[in-house]
Protein backbone atom coordinates (compact mmCIF):
# COMPACT_ATOMS: atom_id res chain seq x y z
CA UNK A 1 0.00 0.00 0.00
CA UNK A 2 0.91 3.70 -0.77
CA UNK A 3 1.65 6.05 1.91
CA UNK A 4 -0.78 8.77 2.83
CA UNK A 5 0.71 11.98 0.93
CA UNK A 6 1.92 14.70 3.62
CA UNK A 7 -0.20 17.19 4.61
CA UNK A 8 -0.32 20.37 2.48
CA UNK A 9 2.41 23.13 3.23
CA UNK A 10 4.07 20.13 5.50
CA UNK A 11 7.43 18.33 4.64
CA UNK A 12 6.90 14.54 4.38
CA UNK A 13 8.98 13.11 7.22
CA UNK A 14 12.34 11.24 6.63
CA UNK A 15 11.87 7.20 6.72
CA UNK A 16 12.94 6.33 10.32
CA UNK A 17 15.37 3.61 9.82
CA UNK A 18 17.11 1.65 13.11
CA UNK A 19 20.27 2.12 14.07
CA UNK A 20 22.73 -0.90 12.98
CA UNK A 21 24.88 -0.96 15.92
CA UNK A 22 24.47 -0.63 19.80
CA UNK A 23 28.02 -0.27 20.96
CA UNK A 24 27.88 -0.19 24.81
CA UNK A 25 31.33 0.40 26.35
CA UNK A 26 31.81 -0.06 30.01
CA UNK A 27 34.66 0.83 32.17
CA UNK A 28 35.30 -1.30 35.51
CA UNK A 29 35.66 0.43 38.75
CA UNK A 30 35.19 4.50 37.08
CA UNK A 31 33.89 6.87 39.07
CA UNK A 32 31.82 9.90 37.72
CA UNK A 33 34.53 12.31 39.16
CA UNK A 34 37.40 11.08 37.24
CA UNK A 35 35.31 12.98 33.93
CA UNK A 36 35.81 16.14 36.13
CA UNK A 37 39.25 15.25 37.68
CA UNK A 38 40.95 14.38 34.16
CA UNK A 39 38.57 15.64 31.58
CA UNK A 40 40.89 18.39 30.21
CA UNK A 41 43.61 15.90 29.71
CA UNK A 42 41.36 14.19 27.76
CA UNK A 43 41.83 13.89 23.55
CA UNK A 44 39.10 15.48 21.61
CA UNK A 45 37.82 11.86 20.37
CA UNK A 46 37.39 9.87 23.62
CA UNK A 47 35.42 10.86 26.63
CA UNK A 48 35.05 14.30 25.81
CA UNK A 49 33.81 13.10 22.07
CA UNK A 50 30.92 11.39 24.01
CA UNK A 51 30.44 14.02 26.47
CA UNK A 52 30.13 16.77 24.01
CA UNK A 53 27.77 14.82 21.16
CA UNK A 54 25.65 12.54 23.22
CA UNK A 55 23.96 13.30 26.48
CA UNK A 56 25.51 12.93 30.05
CA UNK A 57 24.04 12.10 33.14
CA UNK A 58 25.85 14.31 36.06
CA UNK A 59 23.60 12.60 38.62
CA UNK A 60 23.64 9.05 38.00
CA UNK A 61 23.88 6.39 40.76
CA UNK A 62 23.48 2.99 41.08
CA UNK A 63 20.15 2.20 43.07
CA UNK A 64 21.75 -1.29 44.97
CA UNK A 65 24.15 -2.94 46.76
CA UNK A 66 26.35 -4.55 46.93
CA UNK A 67 28.21 -2.56 44.34
CA UNK A 68 30.38 -5.00 42.34
CA UNK A 69 31.12 -5.96 39.06
CA UNK A 70 28.80 -8.56 38.40
CA UNK A 71 26.09 -6.92 40.15
CA UNK A 72 27.04 -3.40 38.26
CA UNK A 73 27.54 -5.24 34.67
CA UNK A 74 23.53 -6.87 34.87
CA UNK A 75 21.83 -4.06 35.24
CA UNK A 76 23.30 -2.29 32.42
CA UNK A 77 21.58 -4.07 29.22
CA UNK A 78 18.81 -6.07 31.37
CA UNK A 79 17.42 -2.39 33.28
CA UNK A 80 17.24 -4.36 36.35
CA UNK A 81 18.71 -3.99 39.64
CA UNK A 82 20.02 -7.31 41.33
CA UNK A 83 16.46 -8.12 43.42
CA UNK A 84 15.37 -8.99 39.56
CA UNK A 85 18.24 -11.18 37.18
CA UNK A 86 19.26 -12.53 40.80
CA UNK A 87 23.29 -10.99 40.19
CA UNK A 88 23.32 -10.14 43.90
CA UNK A 89 27.07 -10.24 43.68
CA UNK A 90 30.14 -11.41 42.16
CA UNK A 91 29.55 -14.42 44.62
CA UNK A 92 27.10 -15.90 47.01
CA UNK A 93 26.06 -18.44 49.25
CA UNK A 94 24.11 -21.25 47.63
CA UNK A 95 22.11 -23.20 49.82
CA UNK A 96 21.35 -27.19 49.83
CA UNK A 97 17.94 -28.24 49.35
CA UNK A 98 17.69 -29.10 53.08
CA UNK A 99 19.14 -25.20 54.01
CA UNK A 100 21.33 -26.93 56.31
CA UNK A 101 24.57 -26.67 53.89
CA UNK A 102 25.99 -25.58 50.58
CA UNK A 103 28.87 -23.68 49.24
CA UNK A 104 29.96 -20.02 47.86
CA UNK A 105 29.34 -19.80 43.96
CA UNK A 106 30.44 -17.41 41.44
CA UNK A 107 27.85 -15.83 39.37
CA UNK A 108 28.98 -16.56 36.43
CA UNK A 109 30.36 -20.31 37.30
CA UNK A 110 28.43 -23.48 35.45
CA UNK A 111 29.88 -26.78 35.84
CA UNK A 112 28.46 -27.90 32.95
CA UNK A 113 29.83 -25.71 30.30
CA UNK A 114 33.12 -26.12 28.55
CA UNK A 115 35.90 -23.52 28.42
CA UNK A 116 37.05 -23.08 24.65
CA UNK A 117 40.57 -21.86 24.28
CA UNK A 118 42.11 -22.26 27.62
CA UNK A 119 43.43 -24.55 29.69
CA UNK A 120 41.88 -27.97 29.78
CA UNK A 121 40.67 -27.57 33.83
CA UNK A 122 39.43 -24.48 33.91
CA UNK A 123 36.25 -23.96 35.47
CA UNK A 124 33.32 -23.32 32.93
CA UNK A 125 31.45 -20.09 32.43
CA UNK A 126 28.04 -19.19 31.41
CA UNK A 127 24.64 -16.69 32.48
CA UNK A 128 22.61 -19.87 33.22
CA UNK A 129 22.50 -17.68 36.53
CA UNK A 130 21.30 -14.57 34.85
CA UNK A 131 17.43 -14.97 35.50
CA UNK A 132 16.68 -11.72 33.00
CA UNK A 133 16.83 -11.28 29.40
CA UNK A 134 18.88 -8.42 27.93
CA UNK A 135 18.59 -5.70 25.56
CA UNK A 136 20.79 -8.21 23.53
CA UNK A 137 18.40 -11.32 24.16
CA UNK A 138 15.12 -9.48 22.57
CA UNK A 139 17.12 -7.98 19.67
CA UNK A 140 17.98 -11.81 18.60
CA UNK A 141 14.26 -12.65 19.55
CA UNK A 142 12.84 -9.97 17.56
CA UNK A 143 14.96 -11.27 14.10
CA UNK A 144 14.64 -14.76 14.30
CA UNK A 145 18.54 -14.84 15.92
CA UNK A 146 19.60 -12.78 12.91
CA UNK A 147 21.15 -9.37 15.05
CA UNK A 148 24.40 -10.83 16.48
CA UNK A 149 25.24 -9.87 19.87
CA UNK A 150 28.93 -10.35 21.65
CA UNK A 151 30.20 -9.43 24.87
CA UNK A 152 34.24 -8.78 25.19
CA UNK A 153 35.97 -8.37 29.14
CA UNK A 154 39.11 -9.90 30.54
CA UNK A 155 36.63 -11.04 32.97
CA UNK A 156 34.10 -13.35 32.19
CA UNK A 157 31.13 -12.01 34.47
CA UNK A 158 31.67 -8.78 32.40
CA UNK A 159 31.77 -10.28 28.64
CA UNK A 160 28.85 -12.48 29.87
CA UNK A 161 26.32 -10.47 31.89
CA UNK A 162 25.58 -7.54 29.34
CA UNK A 163 25.43 -9.93 26.55
CA UNK A 164 22.50 -12.22 28.35
CA UNK A 165 21.07 -15.75 27.80
CA UNK A 166 20.50 -15.66 23.72
CA UNK A 167 24.07 -13.82 22.85
CA UNK A 168 26.11 -14.89 19.96
CA UNK A 169 28.86 -15.36 21.98
CA UNK A 170 31.07 -13.86 25.11
CA UNK A 171 34.50 -13.91 25.07
CA UNK A 172 37.12 -12.81 28.08
CA UNK A 173 40.48 -13.76 29.12
CA UNK A 174 42.12 -16.59 30.41
CA UNK A 175 45.11 -16.42 33.09
CA UNK A 176 45.49 -19.47 32.54
CA UNK A 177 46.20 -19.81 29.05
CA UNK A 178 46.70 -16.21 27.91
CA UNK A 179 44.28 -16.35 25.57
CA UNK A 180 40.95 -14.91 24.67
CA UNK A 181 37.94 -17.75 25.45
CA UNK A 182 34.63 -18.29 25.75
CA UNK A 183 32.51 -21.65 26.68
CA UNK A 184 30.53 -24.27 24.62
CA UNK A 185 27.07 -22.52 26.23
CA UNK A 186 27.74 -20.55 22.98
CA UNK A 187 30.00 -21.76 20.40
CA UNK A 188 31.19 -25.61 19.51
CA UNK A 189 34.23 -24.56 18.67
CA UNK A 190 36.42 -20.64 18.22
CA UNK A 191 36.15 -18.95 15.51
CA UNK A 192 38.61 -19.20 12.92
CA UNK A 193 39.19 -15.55 13.89
CA UNK A 194 39.51 -15.81 17.30
CA UNK A 195 42.18 -19.02 16.72
CA UNK A 196 44.07 -16.42 14.50
CA UNK A 197 43.92 -13.76 16.96
CA UNK A 198 44.90 -16.48 19.68
CA UNK A 199 47.63 -18.01 17.62
CA UNK A 200 49.94 -15.86 19.75
CA UNK A 201 48.92 -15.45 23.19
CA UNK A 202 47.84 -12.30 23.01
CA UNK A 203 50.23 -10.66 26.33
CA UNK A 204 53.18 -12.17 24.59
CA UNK A 205 54.26 -9.29 22.77
CA UNK A 206 54.20 -7.03 26.25
CA UNK A 207 56.28 -9.38 27.56
CA UNK A 208 58.98 -6.97 29.65
CA UNK A 209 57.55 -4.35 28.57
CA UNK A 210 57.32 -1.20 31.13
CA UNK A 211 54.27 0.92 31.93
CA UNK A 212 55.33 4.00 32.05
CA UNK A 213 53.55 7.64 32.75
CA UNK A 214 52.14 8.57 29.70
CA UNK A 215 52.29 12.49 30.23
CA UNK A 216 55.54 14.05 30.64
CA UNK A 217 56.84 15.11 33.82
CA UNK A 218 55.10 14.39 37.26
CA UNK A 219 53.73 17.60 37.87
CA UNK A 220 50.54 16.87 36.63
CA UNK A 221 50.02 13.50 38.67
CA UNK A 222 51.14 15.10 41.59
CA UNK A 223 48.43 18.19 41.06
CA UNK A 224 45.89 15.48 40.41
CA UNK A 225 46.65 12.43 42.38
CA UNK A 226 48.99 12.68 44.85
CA UNK A 227 52.91 11.51 45.49
CA UNK A 228 53.64 8.05 43.77
CA UNK A 229 54.17 5.40 45.85
CA UNK A 230 52.68 6.43 49.36
CA UNK A 231 52.83 4.45 52.30
CA UNK A 232 48.98 3.75 52.43
CA UNK A 233 49.22 2.61 48.54
CA UNK A 234 51.11 -0.58 49.23
CA UNK A 235 51.58 -1.59 53.02
CA UNK A 236 47.99 -2.75 53.15
CA UNK A 237 48.42 -5.04 50.42
CA UNK A 238 51.82 -5.94 51.38
CA UNK A 239 53.18 -5.36 48.23
CA UNK A 240 56.81 -5.35 47.71
CA UNK A 241 57.30 -1.70 47.43
CA UNK A 242 60.00 -1.81 44.99
CA UNK A 243 57.35 -2.40 42.45
CA UNK A 244 54.87 -0.09 43.50
CA UNK A 245 55.63 2.88 41.51
CA UNK A 246 56.89 3.69 37.97
CA UNK A 247 57.59 2.24 35.71
CA UNK A 248 55.69 -0.60 36.28
CA UNK A 249 57.71 -3.82 34.01
CA UNK A 250 56.11 -6.73 32.92
CA UNK A 251 57.67 -10.31 33.39
CA UNK A 252 59.96 -11.22 30.79
CA UNK A 253 58.51 -15.02 30.11
CA UNK A 254 55.56 -16.14 28.51
CA UNK A 255 53.83 -18.01 31.93
CA UNK A 256 51.27 -17.44 34.09
CA UNK A 257 52.70 -14.82 35.67
CA UNK A 258 53.00 -12.67 33.05
CA UNK A 259 48.93 -13.78 31.94
CA UNK A 260 48.40 -12.62 35.18
CA UNK A 261 50.30 -9.49 36.03
CA UNK A 262 49.21 -7.86 31.87
CA UNK A 263 45.46 -7.80 33.17
CA UNK A 264 46.74 -5.19 35.89
CA UNK A 265 48.33 -2.83 32.92
CA UNK A 266 47.09 -0.80 30.38
CA UNK A 267 48.29 -3.21 27.98
CA UNK A 268 45.41 -5.54 28.60
CA UNK A 269 42.87 -2.45 27.68
CA UNK A 270 44.99 -2.07 24.24
CA UNK A 271 44.46 -5.92 23.35
CA UNK A 272 41.01 -6.09 24.16
CA UNK A 273 40.78 -3.09 21.92
CA UNK A 274 42.61 -4.82 19.30
CA UNK A 275 40.06 -7.82 19.94
CA UNK A 276 36.78 -6.11 20.10
CA UNK A 277 38.11 -4.38 16.08
CA UNK A 278 38.98 -7.78 15.10
CA UNK A 279 34.92 -8.89 16.28
CA UNK A 280 33.60 -5.96 14.19
CA UNK A 281 35.68 -6.73 11.30
CA UNK A 282 34.98 -10.73 11.32
CA UNK A 283 31.38 -11.03 12.43
CA UNK A 284 30.61 -7.80 10.39
CA UNK A 285 28.79 -5.73 13.15
CA UNK A 286 26.65 -3.10 11.41
CA UNK A 287 26.79 -4.54 8.40
CA UNK A 288 22.99 -4.94 7.58
CA UNK A 289 19.52 -3.37 8.57
CA UNK A 290 19.43 -6.26 12.08
CA UNK A 291 20.26 -4.23 14.67
CA UNK A 292 23.94 -5.98 16.40
CA UNK A 293 25.08 -5.13 19.43
CA UNK A 294 28.54 -5.23 21.42
CA UNK A 295 29.36 -4.87 24.53
CA UNK A 296 33.24 -4.28 25.33
CA UNK A 297 34.08 -3.75 29.43
CA UNK A 298 37.74 -2.54 30.03
CA UNK A 299 38.89 -4.21 33.12
CA UNK A 300 42.18 -3.41 33.69
CA UNK A 301 41.25 0.03 35.39
CA UNK A 302 39.66 -2.50 38.33
CA UNK A 303 42.85 -4.54 38.81
CA UNK A 304 44.51 -1.00 39.31
CA UNK A 305 42.46 0.53 40.83
CA UNK A 306 42.02 -1.99 43.51
CA UNK A 307 46.07 -2.15 44.07
CA UNK A 308 46.17 1.47 43.73
CA UNK A 309 42.94 3.16 45.15
CA UNK A 310 41.44 6.66 43.17
CA UNK A 311 44.01 9.06 43.95
CA UNK A 312 46.87 7.17 42.86
CA UNK A 313 49.26 8.32 39.52
CA UNK A 314 48.66 4.85 38.44
CA UNK A 315 44.71 5.10 38.30
CA UNK A 316 44.77 8.96 36.80
CA UNK A 317 47.43 7.60 34.36
CA UNK A 318 45.15 4.90 33.21
CA UNK A 319 41.92 6.76 32.84
CA UNK A 320 43.92 8.88 30.61
CA UNK A 321 45.04 5.70 28.34
CA UNK A 322 41.80 4.60 28.16
CA UNK A 323 40.15 7.67 27.59
CA UNK A 324 42.31 7.25 24.28
CA UNK A 325 41.80 3.88 23.73
CA UNK A 326 38.13 4.84 23.47
CA UNK A 327 38.66 7.53 21.16
CA UNK A 328 40.19 4.91 18.71
CA UNK A 329 37.24 2.58 19.18
CA UNK A 330 34.96 5.20 18.73
CA UNK A 331 37.58 6.00 15.32
CA UNK A 332 37.09 2.72 14.01
CA UNK A 333 33.45 2.01 14.64
CA UNK A 334 32.93 5.01 12.62
CA UNK A 335 35.09 4.25 9.60
CA UNK A 336 33.04 0.43 9.80
CA UNK A 337 29.77 1.43 10.70
CA UNK A 338 29.21 4.94 10.97
CA UNK A 339 28.61 6.77 14.11
CA UNK A 340 25.49 7.91 12.40
CA UNK A 341 24.58 4.42 12.05
CA UNK A 342 25.51 3.38 15.90
CA UNK A 343 23.61 3.85 18.96
CA UNK A 344 27.08 4.44 21.54
CA UNK A 345 26.34 3.97 26.02
CA UNK A 346 29.02 4.14 28.31
CA UNK A 347 28.97 3.72 31.78
CA UNK A 348 31.07 1.79 34.83
CA UNK A 349 29.75 -0.79 36.98
CA UNK A 350 30.47 0.77 39.84
CA UNK A 351 32.92 3.39 41.64
CA UNK A 352 35.64 3.12 44.59
CA UNK A 353 36.34 3.95 48.09
CA UNK A 354 39.71 5.40 48.81
CA UNK A 355 42.22 3.56 51.03
CA UNK A 356 40.92 2.93 54.57
CA UNK A 357 44.48 4.22 55.73
CA UNK A 358 44.79 7.06 53.11
CA UNK A 359 41.18 8.29 54.63
CA UNK A 360 41.99 7.85 57.94
CA UNK A 361 45.03 9.89 57.39
CA UNK A 362 42.67 12.86 55.53
CA UNK A 363 40.53 13.15 58.86
CA UNK A 364 37.77 10.87 57.19
CA UNK A 365 36.48 7.56 59.73
CA UNK A 366 38.52 4.69 57.63
CA UNK A 367 39.13 1.63 58.73
CA UNK A 368 39.48 -2.48 57.82
CA UNK A 369 36.85 -4.66 59.50
CA UNK A 370 37.63 -8.61 59.92
CA UNK A 371 35.27 -10.73 58.51
CA UNK A 372 35.82 -13.47 61.42
CA UNK A 373 34.91 -11.00 63.70
CA UNK A 374 31.06 -10.86 62.61
CA UNK A 375 31.32 -14.25 62.13
CA UNK A 376 32.17 -14.90 65.81
CA UNK A 377 29.33 -12.14 67.59
CA UNK A 378 26.61 -13.78 65.35
CA UNK A 379 27.26 -16.81 66.78
CA UNK A 380 27.85 -15.35 70.09
CA UNK A 381 24.44 -13.46 69.83
CA UNK A 382 22.59 -17.00 68.86
CA UNK A 383 23.89 -18.86 71.35
CA UNK A 384 23.01 -16.06 73.88
CA UNK A 385 19.19 -15.96 72.35
CA UNK A 386 18.85 -19.52 71.63
CA UNK A 387 21.35 -21.71 74.05
CA UNK A 388 18.91 -23.52 76.90
CA UNK A 389 20.55 -24.62 80.38
CA UNK A 390 21.82 -28.07 80.29
CA UNK A 391 22.22 -27.74 76.25
CA UNK A 392 24.84 -30.19 75.42
CA UNK A 393 25.51 -28.31 71.78
CA UNK A 394 26.11 -24.95 70.56
CA UNK A 395 23.48 -23.52 68.94
CA UNK A 396 25.29 -20.37 68.17
CA UNK A 397 27.89 -23.09 65.61
CA UNK A 398 24.28 -25.13 64.98
CA UNK A 399 22.17 -22.18 63.54
CA UNK A 400 25.06 -19.90 61.62
CA UNK A 401 26.02 -20.69 57.95
CA UNK A 402 27.66 -18.25 56.17
CA UNK A 403 28.80 -14.64 56.03
CA UNK A 404 29.73 -13.33 52.88
CA UNK A 405 31.44 -9.97 53.15
CA UNK A 406 31.14 -8.11 49.97
CA UNK A 407 27.51 -8.07 49.99
CA UNK A 408 27.25 -8.64 54.09
CA UNK A 409 25.06 -11.68 53.83
CA UNK A 410 24.42 -13.81 56.91
CA UNK A 411 23.16 -17.22 56.25
CA UNK A 412 21.10 -19.62 58.92
CA UNK A 413 21.06 -23.20 58.84
CA UNK A 414 17.28 -23.11 58.17
CA UNK A 415 17.23 -27.60 58.95
CA UNK A 416 18.87 -26.74 62.37
CA UNK A 417 15.98 -23.76 62.94
CA UNK A 418 13.21 -26.10 61.75
CA UNK A 419 14.44 -29.43 64.11
CA UNK A 420 14.45 -27.12 67.13
CA UNK A 421 11.13 -24.95 66.23
CA UNK A 422 13.02 -21.87 66.62
CA UNK A 423 11.46 -19.01 64.44
CA UNK A 424 13.17 -17.73 61.16
CA UNK A 425 12.52 -14.61 61.83
CA UNK A 426 13.45 -14.02 65.97
CA UNK A 427 17.10 -15.68 64.54
CA UNK A 428 17.22 -12.94 61.68
CA UNK A 429 17.42 -10.53 64.65
CA UNK A 430 19.50 -12.03 66.47
CA UNK A 431 22.26 -12.25 63.79
CA UNK A 432 21.46 -8.87 63.30
CA UNK A 433 22.16 -7.95 66.90
CA UNK A 434 25.40 -9.73 66.89
CA UNK A 435 26.62 -7.78 63.49
CA UNK A 436 25.66 -4.64 64.89
CA UNK A 437 28.32 -5.44 67.93
CA UNK A 438 31.08 -5.28 65.57
CA UNK A 439 32.49 -1.22 65.41
CA UNK A 440 32.11 -0.20 62.08
CA UNK A 441 28.38 -1.22 60.76
CA UNK A 442 25.85 1.25 60.30
CA UNK A 443 23.09 -1.33 59.42
CA UNK A 444 21.10 -4.51 59.66
CA UNK A 445 18.00 -5.60 57.45
CA UNK A 446 16.46 -8.89 58.34
CA UNK A 447 14.70 -11.03 55.59
CA UNK A 448 11.44 -10.88 56.71
CA UNK A 449 11.60 -7.08 56.77
CA UNK A 450 13.11 -7.14 52.76
CA UNK A 451 10.56 -9.67 52.00
CA UNK A 452 7.73 -7.70 53.03
CA UNK A 453 9.56 -4.66 51.79
CA UNK A 454 9.24 -2.93 55.27
CA UNK A 455 11.70 0.05 54.14
CA UNK A 456 11.43 3.73 53.35
CA UNK A 457 11.81 4.57 49.42
CA UNK A 458 13.01 7.68 51.43
CA UNK A 459 15.85 5.91 52.96
CA UNK A 460 18.64 5.48 50.12
CA UNK A 461 20.46 2.68 52.16
CA UNK A 462 17.68 0.66 52.99
CA UNK A 463 16.43 0.96 49.02
CA UNK A 464 19.72 0.56 47.64
CA UNK A 465 19.53 -2.75 50.72
CA UNK A 466 16.29 -3.70 48.79
CA UNK A 467 17.06 -3.68 45.83
CA UNK A 468 20.04 -6.28 46.04
CA UNK A 469 18.08 -8.73 47.25
CA UNK A 470 16.87 -11.83 46.03
CA UNK A 471 14.78 -14.24 48.38
CA UNK A 472 15.90 -17.15 46.79
CA UNK A 473 19.47 -16.42 47.01
CA UNK A 474 19.99 -13.43 49.26
CA UNK A 475 21.06 -14.30 52.85
CA UNK A 476 18.94 -14.11 56.56
CA UNK A 477 20.21 -10.65 57.31
CA UNK A 478 22.35 -8.25 55.39
CA UNK A 479 24.68 -6.00 57.42
CA UNK A 480 25.98 -2.40 56.09
CA UNK A 481 29.37 -1.31 56.82
CA UNK A 482 29.91 2.34 57.85
CA UNK A 483 31.05 4.92 55.22
CA UNK A 484 34.77 4.22 54.39
CA UNK A 485 34.77 0.78 55.98
CA UNK A 486 36.23 -2.26 54.33
CA UNK A 487 35.76 -6.16 55.31
CA UNK A 488 38.38 -7.27 52.83
CA UNK A 489 42.11 -7.02 52.19
CA UNK A 490 42.15 -5.74 48.83
CA UNK A 491 44.05 -2.15 49.14
CA UNK A 492 41.08 -0.58 47.95
CA UNK A 493 37.51 -1.94 46.95
CA UNK A 494 33.72 -1.19 46.93
CA UNK A 495 30.38 -2.75 47.49
CA UNK A 496 28.82 0.18 49.91
CA UNK A 497 25.65 2.20 49.38
CA UNK A 498 27.83 5.05 49.06
CA UNK A 499 27.79 7.71 46.72
CA UNK A 500 31.73 6.73 45.75
CA UNK A 501 30.88 3.11 45.14
CA UNK A 502 27.88 4.28 43.57
CA UNK A 503 27.80 7.28 41.18
CA UNK A 504 29.12 6.73 38.00
CA UNK A 505 28.99 8.14 34.33
CA UNK A 506 25.83 7.19 32.23
CA UNK A 507 26.58 8.73 28.03
CA UNK A 508 24.44 7.81 25.41
CA UNK A 509 25.16 9.24 21.80
CA UNK A 510 23.44 8.97 18.89
CA UNK A 511 20.30 9.38 16.71
CA UNK A 512 17.46 10.51 18.71
CA UNK A 513 19.61 11.56 21.20
CA UNK A 514 19.58 15.54 22.60
CA UNK A 515 23.21 16.08 23.51
CA UNK A 516 23.47 18.14 26.74
CA UNK A 517 24.43 17.76 30.06
CA UNK A 518 21.35 16.93 32.40
CA UNK A 519 20.99 17.03 36.05
CA UNK A 520 17.92 14.85 36.38
CA UNK A 521 18.99 11.56 38.57
CA UNK A 522 19.55 8.72 36.87
CA UNK A 523 20.83 4.97 36.77
CA UNK A 524 22.92 2.22 34.30
CA UNK A 525 19.82 0.87 34.45
CA UNK A 526 18.13 3.21 32.39
CA UNK A 527 20.30 2.19 29.66
CA UNK A 528 18.34 -0.38 28.07
CA UNK A 529 14.99 0.93 28.79
CA UNK A 530 16.17 3.99 26.91
CA UNK A 531 18.05 1.99 24.21
CA UNK A 532 15.24 0.26 23.64
CA UNK A 533 12.88 3.13 22.98
CA UNK A 534 15.44 4.27 20.44
CA UNK A 535 15.29 1.61 18.49
CA UNK A 536 11.66 1.15 18.87
CA UNK A 537 12.84 -2.38 20.35
CA UNK A 538 10.94 -4.39 23.17
CA UNK A 539 12.34 -3.78 26.68
CA UNK A 540 14.17 -6.90 28.64
CA UNK A 541 11.91 -8.68 30.86
CA UNK A 542 12.35 -7.58 33.80
CA UNK A 543 13.19 -3.41 33.09
CA UNK A 544 12.96 -1.35 36.18
CA UNK A 545 14.92 1.70 34.86
CA UNK A 546 13.15 4.32 33.35
CA UNK A 547 13.27 5.45 29.48
CA UNK A 548 15.56 9.39 30.07
CA UNK A 549 13.10 11.31 28.22
CA UNK A 550 14.70 14.46 29.16
CA UNK A 551 17.34 13.56 26.27
CA UNK A 552 15.02 12.29 23.59
CA UNK A 553 14.44 14.33 21.17
CA UNK A 554 10.69 15.18 20.23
Amino acid sequence: AQAAPAPAGRPAAAAWRRPRLVLLIAIDQFRYEYLERFGDLFVAGGLSRLQREGASWTNANYDHTPAETGPGHAPMLTGAWPSEPGIIGNEWFERNAEGNGGRRVLNSEDAGAKILGGAPDERGSSPRRLLASTLGDELRLATNGRSKVIGVSLKDRSAILPAGRHATAAYWYSIESGRMVTSDYYLRALPAWVERFNATPPADKYRGQAWTRLLPGEAEYLRRAGPDDPEWEWKPAKAVREESHFPHRLPETADRKLFNEFQGTPFSNEMLLDFAREAITAEALGADEDTDLLAVSFSANDYVGHRYGPYSQEVMDLALRTDRQIAALLDFVEARVGLRHTLVALTSDHGVGPIPEHAEAMGLPGRRLRPDDVRSRVKEALRERFNRAGDARDRGEDYFLEFTPKNGNIYLDLEALGRDGVSREAAERAACEGGLRVAGFARCFTRTQLERGAVSPGDAVARRVLHGFHPGRSGDAVLVPEAFKLVVTYTADHYAPYSYDTHVPVIIMGGGVAPGRYPNAASPADIAPTLAALLRAQPPSNTVGRVLIEAIRK
